[in-house]
């Protein structure tokens, strides 16, 4: 698993390397496919001016490879987004934040020119949805939200102990097939409590990339 890995994360860097200057900031997601996409950029640091990340774990990755770290408010743009994902329609519709930090992967994905996805194939699927789908919610909310989720036909899974980086809680959402993901977007972030869901429909990627 690791090897493809490794291989879509060079596929990734041989597709932005020549559009790389002085001036470039990249944004960088979270998860194990992205930390190897950071250790191969790390031999690229004098190639781009910096990162904006979407975690505190990838930050820290990122400082150890002293790639300058920037918060979104303070750059105008952002070229590349490179990030990977849990599940992957053939439309490019992803499901995201097994790790919790979809909503500010999310973010930053709207902010960039251009996505670039990262897989290995095992995270290519049909149908959305066998992956239990996260949706971040305020925590005063939590219940409230649950019987929501319920009543839309899905079983939400509080993640226990876990608390994202905007000190929110996820719900995890089993047996619920995505057979539209633009309106399952929208029908779960109308819910009062809601922060964001895992579901990349308007903000898929331009490019999905699928390791050897």
């Amino acid at each position: 698993m690791s090897a493809s890995k490794i291989s879509v994360a060079k596929k990734a860097i041989s597709h932005i390397e020549k559009k790389l200057t002085s001036e470039v900031v990249l944004g960088i997601g979270t998860g194990s496919t992205v930390n190897f996409f950071i250790e191969e950029l790390g031999k690229f640091t004098s190639h781009f001016r910096g990162a904006v990340s979407s975690s505190e774990a990838s930050t820290q990755l990122l400082k150890a490879k002293n790639i300058e770290v920037f918060s979104l408010n303070d750059v105008n743009e952002i070229e590349f987004y490179i990030d990977g994902a849990d599940e992957v329609s053939p439309d490019n519709f992803l499901i995201k934040g097994g790790g919790g930090a979809h909503t500010r992967e999310k973010i930053v994905a709207a902010a960039a020119k251009e996505f670039i996805c990262i897989v290995d194939d095992s995270k290519l699927v049909e149908v959305l949805g066998s992956f239990p789908l996260p949706v971040e919610v305020i925590p005063e909310s939590r219940s409230m939200v649950s019987r929501k989720i319920v009543a839309i036909g899905g079983r939400p899974v509080y993640r226990s102990g876990f608390v994202t980086d905007q000190g929110n809680q996820i719900l995890d959402i089993h047996d619920i097939r995505i057979n539209n993901p633009e309106e399952m977007e929208i029908l779960l972030n109308n819910i009062p409590g809601v922060v964001d869901n895992g579901i990349f429909a308007f903000d898929k990627p331009e490019i999905v990339l699928v390791g050897d």
